[in-house]
């Protein structure tokens, strides 16, 4: 009896670290995808948790940093994979796509959160593996011929970033307009473009220059 308790206040415990620590990163979420470089303790006073709780699960702030671009990719990837095995149509797929991962911000906060730390090689890794997909999700629209051929799978992910920055006041906070312009932008992708963009297409090396160290601030 007395193992079983023990046993049930362990259960509870982990269950209540799980929630913490789920609190903490929602909270780091929204604060460092409005600012970088915001002190930790914004993140414990969002999370209604003392900052020494925070520091016991993250030791510094790259810790939770590194924690939070890996969270970020992990989903951006299931993004991506869920549309890689949707049995809709090329472009609905990848609309689809697009939708969940505006609505979830992952891709938008780790490309944010890129170059504010060091990464690891795992968190290299799995930032070359979202990238990867997201190329091979670009170019199988693209071969369906319902995607104008004058634009880069780096293209749309910079745009993806501005329209994910769209933050305002209110319980929506912004998330009706993030889905508006997305929209907006869904339909400028879509073939046939009325003209030709100026310039040259974005490339996946400038988005991954920017998981160096300091690279923001060039």
């Amino acid at each position: 009896m007395a193992e079983e308790e023990h046993r049930s206040s362990l259960s509870g415990r982990r269950a209540e670290a799980q929630r913490n620590n789920g609190r903490i990163l929602d909270s780091a979420r929204v604060v460092f995808l409005a600012d970088p470089e915001a002190p930790i303790a914004n993140v414990a006073a969002h999370a209604g948790v003392g900052v020494s709780a925070l520091y016991r699960r993250y030791p510094s702030k790259e810790h939770l940093l590194r924690a939070l671009a890996e969270d970020g990719l992990n989903r951006y990837v299931a993004d991506l994979e869920t549309a890689l095995a949707s049995d809709a149509t090329p472009w609905d797929a990848y609309v689809a796509c697009l939708e969940r991962v505006v609505d979830g911000q992952s891709q938008a906060l780790a490309q944010r959160l890129a170059g504010t730390f060091t990464p690891t090689e795992e968190l290299t890794a799995l930032a070359k593996r979202a990238a990867k997909l997201g190329e091979t999700l670009f170019q199988r629209v693209r071969r369906s011929g319902e995607l104008r051929d004058d634009v880069s799978e780096a293209d749309v992910t910079l745009l993806l970033e501005m329209i994910a920055f769209i933050e305002l006041p209110g319980a929506d906070g912004g998330a009706a307009l993030r889905r508006r312009y997305l929209a907006l932008l869904l339909q400028a992708l879509h073939a046939p473009a009325e003209c030709r963009l100026p310039g040259r297409p974005a490339r996946q090396a400038d988005l991954m220059a920017r998981w160096q160290p300091g690279a923001g601030d060039a």
